[in-house]
């Protein structure tokens, strides 16, 4: 079992985000969720990762902050993208507070800092978030772009069940702007296989990020 162990819940009607599992309260069940896309400089996506799983994640979570699964984008060499998730948007602003201003992140921000071309392509979600299932090998994360609530509603009763852990766009204003998120958007995101809905999407092919070696470098 892992932190974003997904259970069968209620649904919420309009958006069709899972809302709460039996026997769960509503506080301790749905996120706050970052989807986080960063733009590497080429080569260096090793370089981040293993930085970030010595450091950030363990640094994240001594301050309140649950770190999801990270991956590798296996049609992007240049790619990272990984998940964070916080119980409401006062605790996201408190913890991203007390992360980037605390020892961890000011001892090794410019080694990160160092491999990133973009770190600002982030969306707010709400949702249950996610983490892979030990020796995935890969996830196919689907980014919707639906133009109608209710048809989208109707697309997921038929072909989106607890599994995909369905996350939709959450509108509270950023309030911690250090770290902007994208605007404007009305996103669903859900993660493995399903029937492509009749909107906008991005699919994405991601390979989990292990504390094993990979079996060949990213040069190699």
């Amino acid at each position: 079992m892992n932190d974003f162990d997904f259970l069968h819940g209620s649904w919420d009607v309009a958006n069709r985000c899972p809302t709460t599992p039996l026997g769960a309260s509503p506080a301790a069940w749905m996120s706050i969720v970052e989807f986080r896309q960063y733009t590497l400089h080429p080569g260096s996506r090793e370089t981040l990762i293993e930085l970030f799983e010595r450091e950030f994640v363990t640094g994240q979570q001594a301050v309140g902050i649950t770190v999801g699964a990270r991956f590798r984008d296996l049609d992007d060499p240049d790619r990272f993208v990984w998940l964070r998730a916080f119980p409401d948007m006062a605790h996201r602003r408190r913890a991203l507070e007390a992360f980037y201003s605390g020892p961890v992140w000011r001892e090794h921000r410019d080694a990160a800092n160092t491999t990133m071309v973009d770190s600002d392509d982030v969306l707010l979600l709400r949702g249950p978030g996610f983490a892979s299932e030990p020796d995935t090998r890969e996830v196919v994360a689907t980014i919707c772009y639906p133009s109608d609530a209710a048809a989208f509603g109707t697309y997921a009763d038929q072909h989106l069940g607890p599994g995909h852990a369905l996350h939709c766009t959450e509108h509270a204003e950023n309030d911690y702007p250090l770290l902007p998120v994208r605007t404007g958007e009305e996103v669903r995101v859900w993660f493995g296989p399903a029937e492509p809905p009749p909107w906008p999407i991005r699919r994405l092919r991601l390979e989990p990020v292990t504390t094993r070696p990979r079996a060949a470098t990213e040069a190699g």
